[in-house]
């Protein structure tokens, strides 16, 4: 277990921490992440972005829908033959989407059917009755073809409790080994979709996983409060991207029941900020500036009043359970219009002045002026001010 701050477990919040036992991730950015609109990962994305979720422990990547295409069917196929994490097809209740993902080789084949009288109406056009002698079928197709099989009633969300606990019945005499449960439009909140995770436990013997889309920014703490009402395992996007709103975050929900909750997940957190940066550049989907975890700003500080105290001690306004150390990330103290002395002096320091007091207030008055113009302060800015002032440098040396 990583050594954590414990300013967190002092306060109002401090608790036993044993809500949470295990928690296992499954990775869909290079299934529902790809289906983020204008996102198209081609066949090396999806080598190096799995090789990347392999090599920090992720449990499941589900590398794709493999009866798509057939460059989709052999990159699924390659990736799991170069992975060691369980790799997972996606597969409608059809019995060729299911041969083809047993075809291409994966772990496990994941197979969806629409459980919502809407959709299964309005999308599947079709009867409650087909939809589980389809499903029924296809896990038994998968079942018998010595795979891992998962099933997911879409929609489960605006399912019929009544109805559902019937499909999860079905399936579950036909031999299936996990439950997803997918919040397919974003509805959930957090207590609520704790009580389905129970209710769902009471009808089906199989592994419980969580999907959960972010239509009302919530995804991240549904899926977190999933787990906590007893699912074995959480699907999650890098950076969140995925269909509308996207999905919930790998980096978030991780780093939530690592550092929150004091659960090692098994996945090295230190190659997150790489992993993000990487899908960002391949899906063509920015992270933004304030994004939990992996944004710019998560660990850079302004304010005069927290800059200082971070660079007192980064737990004053940090977490402290969460260090950007912890996802291979740096903290930096950012000099703008808000700024104090105790920002402006380090980074006169690191930049190989030394500053007196009065050298350091003129300089800050400078960086405040300059900043109030919404002009951003560069180093060369920073030089500026400090030869107007007339503080001789030390150094040369600059720290990049």
């Amino acid at each position: 277990m990583r050594v954590r701050g414990n300013g967190f477990f002092q306060g109002t919040l401090a608790h036993n921490n044993d809500e949470i036992d295990d928690a296992r991730i499954f990775d869909t950015t290079l299934r529902d992440g790809e289906q983020t609109p204008r996102t198209s990962f081609d066949y090396d994305d999806k080598r190096e972005i799995a090789a990347l979720l392999d090599g920090m422990g992720v449990h499941v990547i589900e590398a794709g829908f493999p009866a798509n295409s057939e460059a989709e069917f052999e990159a699924v196929r390659d990736v799991a033959e170069a992975t060691d994490a369980t790799t997972c097809g996606l597969a409608r209740v059809v019995e060729s989407d299911v041969e083809a993902a047993i075809d291409a080789g994966v772990d496990m084949v994941h197979v969806f059917a629409s459980t919502s009288d809407i959709q299964i109406e309005d999308s599947m056009h079709t009867t409650r009755e087909e939809v589980i002698t389809r499903s029924v079928a296809a896990v038994e197709q998968v079942a018998d073809a010595g795979v891992e099989v998962m099933y997911s009633p879409m929609d489960v969300t605006r399912t019929d409790p009544e109805y559902l606990a019937e499909v999860l019945e079905a399936v579950d005499s036909a031999g299936v080994d996990w439950v997803n449960l997918p919040d397919t439009v974003g509805i959930a909140t957090p207590s609520r979709f704790a009580d389905l995770v129970q209710y769902v436990r009471k009808h089906t013997d199989a592994r419980i996983d969580v999907h959960c889309h972010d239509d009302f920014g919530m995804a991240t703490a549904n899926a977190v409060e999933g787990i906590v009402a007893g699912a074995d395992q959480a699907q999650v996007s890098v950076n969140g991207i995925g269909e509308r709103a996207g999905n919930a975050s790998l980096e978030e929900v991780v780093m939530a029941i690592e550092s929150l909750y004091g659960v090692d997940t098994g996945i090295d957190t230190t190659g997150i900020a790489e992993l993000s940066e990487v899908v960002a550049e391949k899906s063509g989907v920015p992270i933004p500036d304030n994004k939990p975890v992996v944004g710019k700003n998560a660990f850079s500080h302004e304010s005069g009043i927290h800059a200082a105290g971070v660079i007192e001690n980064s737990e004053t306004f940090e977490p402290g359970v969460m260090t950007p150390e912890m996802i291979g990330a740096e903290r930096s103290i950012v000099l703008g219009k808000h700024t104090g002395t105790n920002a402006v002096r380090q980074h006169l320091e690191e930049a190989g002045y030394a500053p007196t007091d009065d050298e350091v207030v003129a300089v800050t008055k400078r960086v405040k002026e300059h900043a109030a113009g919404k002009r951003r302060v560069t180093t060369d800015d920073l030089h500026e001010f400090a030869a107007d002032v007339g503080i001789e440098r030390e150094s040369a040396e600059v720290r990049a």
